[in-house]
């Protein structure tokens, strides 16, 4: 329980410093993105949250809503735009989940939310990722990113909800903060 409030805390106090210093850095991106992209300017997407009871994650869009002949989407590689890969390299793509923490929804560390189709998959071991509320990063994502494989960071997942504690919550936001992009 101490935990809990702990990181809920430190989730509004960094999280609401955040917003306030990034809103110069939001409010440029979303002009970028409307002008390179056009509306809507926000990717909203239902993601399972804490016991896997689905939340809206919202992000700045980066991809375009390009159809086949069909009307299916093309394939993610060919609408993410040139402008969208350097937002998310950069991770500003993501500035929108603080107001998901603020709101209480996501933690500013956590298991990073994956799609809502992908939980049928999940071995019970890593069902375990849910027991927390998720992140904008993780344990996952300081060790390695997308260098890793699924196998593995469901382990660091896994491992995180295990071994959860403010200050490795506050270890994994000064690993984020200091990752060269």
């Amino acid at each position: 329980w101490a935990l809990s409030v702990g990181k809920r805390v430190m989730d509004v106090a960094l999280g609401g410093l955040a917003v306030m210093l990034l809103a110069p850095v939001a409010a440029g991106t979303a002009l970028l993105v409307r002008w390179r992209l056009g509306r809507p300017v926000l990717f909203v997407a239902e993601r399972p949250g804490l016991f896997s009871v689905p939340f809206c994650l919202h992000k700045f869009r980066t991809m375009t809503d390009e159809r086949d002949g069909d009307g299916e989407l093309l394939p993610p590689g060919q609408r993410l735009t040139r402008v969208g890969r350097r937002l998310r390299l950069l991770s500003l793509d993501e500035i929108p989940e603080l107001v998901d923490v603020l709101r209480g929804r996501m933690s500013l560390v956590g298991p990073r939310p994956l799609r809502m189709d992908y939980l049928p998959r999940y071995s019970p071991g890593q069902a375990r990722r849910h027991l927390v509320k998720p992140g904008m990063t993780g344990l996952a994502q300081v060790s390695g990113r997308e260098r890793l494989g699924w196998e593995e960071r469901f382990a660091l997942d896994v491992q995180y909800v295990a071994t959860c504690s403010f200050a490795g919550a506050l270890r994994i936001l000064w690993r984020t903060i200091r990752r060269p992009h």
